[in-house]
């Protein structure tokens, strides 16, 4: 029971204004890059491995998660283009090839030309969404803080994440 409340925990702490608008506008651009590559693969547990260790607010990012995979089939015609041009280059024909015969390279699917189109487009937006969600979040992140901790329900799963955490201690 307690686990499902855990995301919950992290969406209000998001929204409360315990995090830095630095870590809420990295959650946010990570999140849109795992949101796009399709999952399944290694390059997608990589990068959830990575937002998970980062420092970055993970209610926000998982919120980006969701809707952006939600998104993603709708921009897999583009990730096509854009993965068949990347693996169509003769230039790259050689460093291709020499990167599917590395030993782990292939389960990243990295052939798939969707999956280097999303990756790629992933890499792209990450620094925009960065520099432009900031700014919204340094804005309006103190004035949803201090709307959303008045209701009851948030202080009380803010006080449920201090308790689990005491009661964890024995």
């Amino acid at each position: 029971m307690f686990f499902l409340l855990k995301p919950v925990r992290l969406c209000l702490s998001a929204l409360a204004g315990q995090s830095a608008p630095q870590q809420l506008s990295l959650g946010l651009a990570l999140g849109i890059l795992v949101g796009l590559v399709p999952k399944g693969n290694l390059l997608a547990i990589v990068l959830g491995m990575i937002l998970a260790a980062s420092r970055v607010n993970l209610g926000i990012a998982a919120a980006a998660i969701i809707c952006c995979s939600l998104a993603s089939p709708l921009l897999d015609p583009v990730s096509h283009l854009i993965g068949s041009w990347l693996l169509n280059q003769p230039s790259l024909a050689a460093f291709w090839t020499w990167l599917y015969n590395q030993p782990v390279a292939p389960w990243t699917a990295f052939n798939n030309s969707v999956v280097l189109g999303s990756l790629v487009t992933g890499l792209l937006l990450l620094y925009p969404a960065h520099r432009l969600s900031r700014p919204v979040f340094e804005k309006y992140s103190t004035v949803v803080g201090t709307w959303i901790r008045r209701f009851w329900l948030t202080r009380a799963l803010m006080g449920a994440e201090w308790a689990s955490r005491i009661g964890a201690v024995k």
